[in-house]
């Protein structure tokens, strides 16, 4: 009989570590994806009557309002992870998050309420981004602490799996009720709450796997030894590398919001497929894209961080326009699909890497904080107003000058791929 020796124990507890860090992270974007996913379906019920364009333009301020409140939530929760433990983050996140779906999915419509029920909306929309606001750069700093050195690029493909699936899982509740469970007039009427309601349950099952986790050795070693732990003005002596952050995220995410947030809408909305047509593609579409993260990781352990970042940034530059002009006159779902799976296969050279990318430019005492609140800065100026800045080009007439807008952004963010230095080589864990 084979005793288990202590390398086989510590294993088996980063595994777990791992896994409940990934199973909380997919609960998180669920609920925040969850709103996206089921926007042209609530869009009446919070707002006044109009044209369908204008109902979604309100929809996507309000998502862009949640993403304003990021960076207070990646300060808040990433000092408290800095100071208190990535466990204890974690754990406060999910509540909020749980608190801010329950809102959504409560709240009475326009016609019973008035102008209170966009009010919730926006203040539920706050919570749910206070809470990913910390999310992020807690979860890249937990998991980017726990794996082996040699697999930091792995798991944080995981990470982005877990990311993408709370996407897909929305998605994936967005079709069993239209397919299989509700008529469309049900769906429009009550069924849009269903999700919001099994975002908060699942919530609470996250917060309990949570609670078990391990605490990183690395924070473990470092509390007591630094007192200026996730301080404001510890962040500001490392002006390089939250600008690197800022820089790196600022295409990156724009370009990967376009083709997963932004793309349901932009299917219906512009190309003139069906709701239900539009949700397949995504879904499809973002399935590949999940089982990139991973194996997209594991490539930058072998061939280093910077020239994945350096191949996205090209290929995003020049893909970016014919890409989305040949989704405008798409005539079928699977001309759409393909389109859309290669701005995917494209961004997976991003997403994959990019929290092990942030977590390796800080020191521990500052990591969490360093990660998150750059991070939240960037995607509320650039992922969070896509949606809006897109849909706003759209209703005056000039669609086209969105795509030049996104390759603008990737242009900035190539400029800092290819003047950084590679992470894997000098990283700070």
């Amino acid at each position: 009989m084979t005793i288990p020796t202590a390398a086989d124990a510590s294993r088996r507890q980063r595994l777990r570590s791992i896994f409940g860090g990934s199973v909380g992270n997919l609960v998180e974007w669920y609920d925040w994806y969850t709103y996206s996913a089921f926007a042209i379906y609530f869009a009446h019920a919070f707002f006044p009557e109009g044209n369908q364009t204008a109902q979604l333009l309100n929809v996507a301020a309000i998502f862009a309002v949640g993403f304003l409140v990021r960076p207070i939530g990646g300060w808040v929760l990433g000092r408290y992870a800095d100071r208190h433990g990535r466990k204890a983050a974690l754990t406060l996140s999910v509540i909020l998050m749980c608190a801010g779906s329950l809102l959504i999915a409560l709240t009475p419509g326009y016609a019973t309420i008035g102008i209170a029920a966009p009010l919730v909306l926006v203040i539920a929309r706050v919570l749910q981004g206070f809470s990913v606001g910390g999310e992020y750069g807690t979860s890249a700093t937990y998991m980017s602490e726990i794996a082996a050195r040699e697999h930091r690029g792995f798991y944080s493909g995981v990470l982005y799996v877990t990311l993408v699936m709370g996407q897909l899982l929305a998605l994936a509740v967005l079709l069993l009720l239209q397919f299989v469970f509700l008529s469309p007039e049900q769906l429009d009427a009550w069924g849009w709450r269903i999700p919001f309601f099994i975002g908060a349950a699942a919530a609470l099952v996250a917060l309990w796997l949570r609670r078990n986790l391990a605490e990183t050795e690395s924070f473990t070693k470092s509390r007591a030894r630094n007192s200026e732990a996730g301080d404001l003005r510890l962040l500001l002596r490392y002006p390089r590398e939250a600008l690197t952050v800022i820089g790196l995220t600022m295409g990156g995410t724009l370009f990967f919001y376009v083709f997963t947030n932004y793309m349901q809408k932009f299917l219906v909305n512009t190309v003139g497929l069906s709701k239900g047509e539009s949700t397949l593609v995504s879904a499809g579409s973002l399935f590949l894209f999940m089982v990139l993260q991973p194996l997209m990781g594991a490539l930058s352990d072998r061939v280093g961080r910077r020239p994945m970042l350096v191949t996205f940034g090209i290929l995003a530059l020049f893909a970016t326009l014919p890409l989305l002009t040949a989704l405008e006159r798409a005539q079928d779902a699977w001309t759409a699909f393909s389109l859309v799976m290669t701005g995917l296969f494209i961004s997976s050279m991003y997403s994959s890497i990019s929290a092990v990318v942030k977590a390796e430019l800080f020191p521990v005492e500052i990591r969490a904080l360093g990660v998150g609140l750059p991070y939240a800065i960037a995607v509320s100026l650039f992922g969070g107003t896509a949606e809006y800045i897109a849909l706003w080009f759209k209703s005056i007439g000039h669609e086209a000058l969105f795509y030049w807008y996104v390759t603008g952004c990737v242009f900035v963010s190539l400029l800092v791929y290819a003047t950084m230095s590679d992470t894997q080589k000098t990283s700070k864990i």
